[in-house]
């Protein structure tokens, strides 16, 4: 049974409410929940394969044990965790206790989630307990499809903001992932994501798979340094049905993952001008950092060049990084030039500010193609200025529709000679006003160009997609004065950005000059 469109957005609102009554910080009250609609989902999925195996009793000799239903990739869920049971617990029962002691036995069952799951639910009021598992038990138990995982990427967008966290280090929004998922199109093979936060990327890549009907696997690799964080990567790759090599670690000092030329795909949000790494520990790995050690104090080109070299030879990335980068003068600049130099740069977008939570700053999406030297496309790149492709969701915040990321990565298609593809309502349209029936790709002032080599050395081997795009003819008198404004704007952060970092360099010259 298919569920009504506004279903997740009336469940978060009952549970907002909950939490708008309870003495809970956000922190303390995002995780628990999400690990009940995890509970929820288990416990659905358990049923659903017990429901199968009870059919063929018949046939059976012995008693339906933890390996069946492992077997079938389902959680197994000992008595004590069914959601049921917790749901029926009599009035004045320690309800928060007997969560608790629920994952404690999920975990002990379920080797993947072992010291996932929260067993913090003892700060919630009994009352606030009850009201959420009869809020999640109203899921209805005959639902279609990945309805548990629409309902948790729900949840963790519509917490994201009250998190307070670093739109880099903590949550990236779904239509920005589904972009970088959408041109990067893995349809198999194995995904790596050193910076992976709550997993959005591999859920994005699992979706792509499905929606283009493909029966392959992927192999899904990740890291992240917060443990946290890392607990509820893992919660959601569990209701999404998924598994991963995912973990704890600080990807610039520890390769667990033995990266180098390994991966066919690479897709992050590392933070943004992230300083104090301490290069001299990374100055002799020449193999994860061909290019050499910026001498700038954030790490974009640490992570750029991390992403580049884990690459196999024909694979691609897709990652979200400062516009800053774009145009970074100095060692950061000869880095950039050897990396255009090597053919592997194919794709750049520039987004609108106000896409992320609490990052407004407007930032560019890097794609990467190791294979692109070897084909008709090796001294070219496509520059997509995606600035005004955006949808208000409100005040203080943007995103994309459907039809907008199908038109982004159609862009794409028909520059790397592919045909589009048309699953969006609106998307088929939106494409033929822009390049005609034919569909035949076309430099279009304001929107894309693709330039070559020797035009990107021209231009100072910058990679800003404004530089190339140029912008779109307008009658003398149709100037908007708020698109300038905020254009002017964009270009002003980002030199502000440079300023710092040439600041923070002065100062450090002076004190090693003024110790010496």
């Amino acid at each position: 049974m298919p569920l009504p469109p506004t279903f997740e957005r009336d469940l978060w609102d009952a549970a907002e409410r909950l939490w708008t009554n309870s003495q809970l910080l956000p922190n303390e009250y995002s995780t628990p929940v999400l690990a009940l609609i995890f509970l929820r989902y288990a416990d659905h999925r358990f049923a659903e394969v017990e429901r199968a195996l009870s059919a063929g009793t018949s046939r059976r000799r012995r008693a339906l044990d933890r390996e069946d239903y492992i077997a079938r990739k389902a959680i197994y869920l000992p008595e004590a965790a069914r959601f049921d049971r917790l749901l029926q617990l009599p009035e004045g029962a320690d309800i928060g206790k007997a969560i608790n002691e629920a994952m404690k036995a999920i975990e002990a069952d379920n080797e993947a989630l072992r010291d996932v799951l929260p067993k913090t639910y003892g700060r919630f009021d009994g009352p606030t307990l009850k009201a959420l598992l009869k809020l999640f038990s109203t899921i209805p138990h005959d639902v279609e499809g990945d309805v548990f995982g629409r309902i948790y990427e729900y949840f963790q967008g519509a917490f994201a903001p009250r998190m307070l966290q670093k739109g880099g280090e903590y949550y990236t929004p779904v239509s920005v992932v589904r972009l970088i998922v959408e041109i990067l199109e893995p349809y198999e093979g194995r995904i790596y994501d050193p910076a992976c936060g709550s997993g959005g990327m591999f859920v994005q890549s699992a979706h792509f798979v499905h929606e283009h009907n493909k029966s392959t696997t992927l192999s899904l690799h990740g890291i992240e340094k917060i443990a946290q964080t890392l607990r509820l990567c893992k919660m959601n790759l569990a209701v999404h049905g998924l598994v991963g090599d995912i973990r704890e670690a600080n990807t610039y000092y520890e390769d667990i993952h033995r990266q180098v030329g390994k991966f066919d795909f690479v897709m992050a949000n590392p933070p943004f001008n992230q300083g104090a790494v301490d290069k001299e520990r990374l100055k002799d790995d020449k193999k994860r950092f061909p290019f050499g050690m910026p001498s700038t104090e954030n790490a974009n080109y640490l992570w750029i060049q991390l992403f580049y070299s884990a690459l196999n030879r024909t694979g691609r990335a897709g990652f979200v990084m400062a516009n800053s980068a774009s145009d970074a003068r100095g060692s950061e600049l000869a880095i950039r030039q050897q990396m255009i130099e090597s053919g592997a740069v194919d794709v750049m977008v520039a987004l609108s500010s106000n896409f992320f939570y609490t990052v407004t700053l407007p930032v560019t999406l890097w794609f990467l193609d190791r294979g692109k030297a070897d084909s008709s496309r090796a001294d070219k790149t496509l520059f997509l200025d995606a600035r005004h492709i955006f949808r208000q969701v409100d005040r203080a915040h943007r995103d994309f529709t459907p039809a907008h990321i199908e038109l982004l990565a159609n862009i794409v298609r028909l520059y790397r000679g592919n045909e589009p593809e048309f699953h969006q309502e609106g998307s088929r349209e939106l494409l033929v006003e822009r390049f005609g029936k034919k569909l035949k790709y076309s430099d279009i002032p304001g929107l894309c160009k693709v330039a070559t080599r020797k035009q990107i050395e021209a231009q100072g081997w910058s990679l800003n997609p404004g530089r190339y795009v140029g912008v779109a003819e307008r009658a003398p008198d149709d100037f908007d004065f708020k698109e300038r404004l905020e254009t002017l704007n964009e270009e002003l952060e980002a030199l502000n950005a440079e300023a710092r970092t040439l600041e923070l360099t002065i100062a450090r010259n002076v004190v090693e000059i003024s110790e010496a």
